[in-house]
């Protein structure tokens, strides 16, 4: 009856797009309109203070990976969502309710919300893909994760809420819990633990044709890894570096962007259109990195999305304002990096190591990435302030995109130690 309803999985993704973009969207991006645009006239702080809430977003969201995973084996993907969303309600409703000091803005918002963002998108989204699919495992996963691309649009809709009526920023976080509230229900009808659990099998697949070679077999691994012996290869942890460099001249764009092109010239129309061409950068690159992984070796095209920085980062630095096009293209190609290797950083730990150890993996991989790449925008601010402008912090980006290439290069798919006695005694013999 299972196989007569058709392969759930591509269904399963349609929920993964919709649990992202409103657990990434409403909280983070709509969050950024309300705390920006009307919470600071009312609890009075300094851009510094606010800044400091974002950044204790992006840390816990890496910090409360590794619990995550934990979560995702123990309790499952289904509870951890739910799990997550309740801690985004619960900080979005003490925000409406009672928040009335930098202090407590700090706290719900830069602990409580970056915790639930981390329980709600990008572990359990990226294990589910990593369980449903193995030959269709990198465009799922692409087009998964892309929905954070999207989540922008959440925050110029919660902001014309916001100002219909009367800049009441407190009406805005009852709008972000009620939003993820939705979300748990999607979690809780919408969201499988695995194809086993409907009497499926991985991308849909007869059990009768799994064993036929396929052009996956040379990319992925049939062999079930733990996690102690993932962390026991190098390649593990060259794919780690690979993703903190990939991942830190990314977050010196954002922080940095409008500054460089207000610097340059660019007017304020057009630095917004600089803005939207990041975003669009951003699905292309997820979108186009997850459908090569499942044509091409790992490595090919990562180091190929990595290189992609290059241009990116020159065009950042020879922009003017006599030649927005330089820009857009520079925010385009940038973005497109960032997403070509944020969905081969997901895809590769899960064609190297098999979904039983995945979600560990790259809850470890989260963490180390997101603590090692989140000082981008401060040593990239400083440089700038040293050197007087932008571009020995773009050519650092460079640096790290070489260092993360080189990484990538070097890790090659490790064998189980099963496989490699067996090749020495056959050799042998």
């Amino acid at each position: 009856m299972a196989a007569e309803r058709g392969f759930y999985g591509w269904k399963l993704v349609a929920a993964l797009f919709s649990l992202d973009f409103i657990n990434m969207g409403f909280p983070y991006f709509g969050g950024s309109v309300i705390v920006n645009g009307y919470m600071s006239h009312e609890i009075a702080m300094s851009a510094a203070r606010r800044g400091a809430g974002f950044t204790l977003v992006n840390l816990f969201v890496g910090l409360g990976s590794w619990v995550v995973a934990k979560s995702v084996v123990k309790y499952g993907l289904r509870a951890t969502f739910m799990m997550g969303s309740a801690v985004l309600c619960a900080g979005s409703l003490f925000l409406a309710i009672f928040a009335s000091t930098s202090s407590e803005y700090l706290i719900a918002f830069g602990v409580v919300i970056g915790t639930g963002i981390s329980f709600a998108t990008l572990v359990p989204a990226s294990t589910a893909v990593a369980r449903w699919f193995r030959r269709y495992r990198g465009r799922a996963m692409g087009i998964a994760l892309s929905a954070s691309g999207f989540a922008g649009l959440a925050a110029p809709l919660l902001g014309r809420v916001i100002r219909a009526n009367g800049g009441n920023w407190r009406l805005g976080w009852y709008i972000v819990a009620s939003a993820v509230v939705v979300s748990a229900l999607i979690a809780f009808l919408f969201v499988k633990e695995s194809p086993e659990s409907l009497g499926q099998h991985a991308d849909g697949i007869p059990e009768s044709e799994q064993s036929q070679p396929s052009r996956t077999d040379a990319l992925a691994t049939k062999h079930d890894w733990t996690a102690s012996q993932a962390y026991a290869t190098s390649a593990f942890w060259l794919i780690a570096i690979g993703s903190i460099t990939a991942t830190f001249p990314f977050f010196f764009f954002v922080a940095h962007w409008t500054r460089r092109l207000a610097g340059a010239g660019i007017s304020a129309g057009q630095t917004e259109w600089a803005l939207s061409c990041l975003t669009i950068g951003t699905l292309v690159g997820r979108w186009l990195g997850g459908w090569l992984m499942d044509l091409l070796n790992a490595r090919v095209t990562f180091v190929t999305g990595m290189c992609v920085y290059f241009v990116g980062s020159y065009l950042a630095i020879i922009v003017q304002a006599d030649a927005p096009w330089v820009a857009y293209v520079a925010a385009l190609l940038n973005g497109m990096a960032y997403g070509w290797a944020f969905s081969c950083v997901g895809t590769m730990t899960a064609h190297y190591f098999g979904p039983q150890a995945f979600p560990k993996l790259y809850g470890m991989m989260t963490l180390l990435t997101s603590c090692l790449a989140s000082p981008a925008g401060a040593v990239g601010g400083k440089i700038a302030d040293y050197y007087g402008g932008y571009a020995r912090a773009f050519e650092l980006d460079c640096v790290m995109a070489a260092i993360g290439i080189i990484a990538v290069a070097l890790a090659v798919m490790p064998k189980p130690r099963d496989e490699i006695g067996a090749a020495a005694v056959a050799h042998a013999a």
